[in-house]
């Protein structure tokens, strides 16, 4: 259990590293939802379920709904309308 604890904690040190250091947004984005879902693993392994639900629902769920939405209010995420060269 120890190992999979190392692990983790490596994993989130690794996304918050790569989330401060990718250039992409949208690639950013999914290493911040990724960073949420690890966090809500290792709020279960600290036998606390009300903040791993909150986090896995709010950090990886809601926030991520949010950046994607407002990535593609920017235009850096392309919609499937704009895509299609038939019209």
């Amino acid at each position: 259990m120890n190992v999979f604890r190392a692990i983790l904690l490596t994993f989130l040190l690794v996304c918050a590293i790569a989330t401060a250091f990718s250039k992409k947004l949208l690639n950013t984005t999914i290493i911040f939802m990724s960073y949420s879902l690890i966090m809500a693993i290792v709020w279960v392994l600290l036998e606390s379920p009300d903040l791993a639900i909150t986090e896995a629902a709010v950090g990886a769920g809601i926030t991520s709904v949010l950046f994607f939405l407002a990535l593609r209010k920017i235009e850096r995420i392309r919609s499937d309308e704009e895509d299609d060269p038939e019209e």
